[in-house]
């Protein structure tokens, strides 16, 4: 399996940060390509984007100051699959990537990303109290997988607090 593309570029409104690549991700090429997971249809719903986008146009959403990345860039099946390593490593790098490109607001696709980013424990969904990197807005939500149990109402509400940072 092979890691997919950043998309990426300075000056973002929003920079979406997920753990690592999916297997389905992968063998596509494409952001949160596999089926189950709700990505797309929850940054719709909760007004991000103007209509529902495919994964194979993840890197159109360019156009609209929405970037995508990840803590890790090798695919698994499973987060629990990352290694310590992996993350002390992907850690640095995303910092370098937002210290150098500068987004708006870094979303956090998932409680575990920015716990494993930030090194902190306890961590509210939305905006965070202060960000890692000074100058950007460090915003929580839902993982966007179909293995999450909240209501997808809930989760598109929390992703509805980007709507006013941007």
């Amino acid at each position: 399996m092979k890691p997919i593309s950043d998309h990426l570029k300075e000056d973002l409104k929003i920079l979406f940060v997920g753990f690592n690549p999916s297997v389905r991700s992968s063998e596509l090429g494409h952001h949160y390509a596999n089926p189950n997971n709700r990505f797309w249809k929850i940054i719709f719903e909760a007004g991000i984007t103007g209509r529902k986008w495919d994964a194979s146009e993840d890197y159109k959403l360019l156009d609209l100051g929405i970037g995508f990345t990840n803590i890790v860039s090798r695919p698994t099946k499973a987060a629990d699959e990352i290694t310590k390593e992996e993350y002390k490593e992907g850690r640095e790098i995303l910092k370098q990537k937002i210290a150098h490109l500068k987004p708006k607001v870094v979303c956090f696709v998932g409680k575990g990303v920015y716990q494993e980013y930030s090194g902190r424990k306890v961590v509210p969904w939305g905006i965070q109290e202060e960000a890692v990197v000074p100058g950007t807005i460090d915003f929580v939500a839902p993982s966007s997988s179909g293995l999450v149990r909240m209501r997808l109402d809930e989760i598109v509400d929390i992703y509805k607090g980007l709507t006013d940072l941007i």
